[in-house]
């Protein structure tokens, strides 16, 4: 892969996509990991006036707020702060009061309302401006299925899927984005210490691998082709009954 010739090609299509959409700029949520700076940097290329990055906070790590600020100011990237703490708390209590699973199931449903509340602040957020959601999911994430459905896959534009996550670190070097971004265990923020790898039982090694060449061991290989079955629903719009006219 070229990367200079990849971001030049995706600043393009970007300014393509929202123009046919008759829009004037994008929303990218930030949330301290490499594939959202990644995304924003580019955004930041291909609207340099009408762009606008989001962190959304929601039982958060300090931490990954003051690395995206940083990361943010130090590429002049617009942005502004929405925390979602208290609409969260509020929302789970009223939830609570009508189902309540505890365990690792419960941990996860609780889990997916933070990446569906950001969606919301997202489309609030650009709706407002004229602009487009734009989503900072990888390839390897988007095969398998890691992602909230109608939470951090329901964006208009998904400018990082094509690329494979050992992909969107290379550009991460290329667009000289932070160590202290790149070099985090990516994690989708969704309760302390969660990280992707440990969440989907592979790591994004033998997962781009197999992704590249259909090749790995056959444990593994067992498991991502039976993840990609499993989350066909995540990738295709809801299906909708055709009716026989006669």
């Amino acid at each position: 892969m070229k990367p200079e010739t990849v971001v030049d090609y995706l600043v393009n299509w970007l300014r393509e996509q929202v123009a046919l959409a008759g829009a004037e700029g994008v929303v990218v949520g930030v949330s301290g990991g490499v594939d959202s700076a990644v995304a924003a940097v580019i955004a930041k290329r291909a609207f340099p006036d009408n762009c606008m990055a989001l962190i959304l906070p929601c039982e958060s790590q300090i931490s990954d707020r003051l690395d995206s600020q940083m990361f943010l100011e130090e590429f002049e990237i617009p942005y502004r702060v929405v925390e979602l703490d208290n609409i969260y708390t509020l929302l789970l209590t009223q939830f609570q009061s009508y189902i309540k699973i505890e365990g690792s199931k419960g941990r996860l449903l609780r889990a997916n309302i933070k990446p569906r509340l950001r969606m919301i602040a997202l489309y609030y957020s650009a709706q407002g401006r004229n602009y487009l959601v734009l989503g900072t999911s990888n390839k390897s994430e988007l095969s398998v299925g890691y992602s909230t459905k109608y939470g951090d896959n329901a964006v208009d534009l998904q400018l990082l899927g094509d690329l494979l996550k050992t992909e969107v670190y290379e550009l991460a070097r290329y667009l000289k984005i932070p160590d202290y971004i790149i070099s985090k265990p990516p994690s989708g923020g969704l309760w302390e210490g969660q990280t992707d790898e440990e969440e989907m039982g592979v790591t994004y090694r033998d997962l781009d691998r197999y992704l590249a060449t259909g090749q790995g061991e056959p444990k593994v290989v067992e498991k991502i082709e039976k993840m990609i079955k499993d989350s066909e629903h995540k990738r295709r719009m809801p299906p909708i009954p055709i009716i026989p006219r006669d």
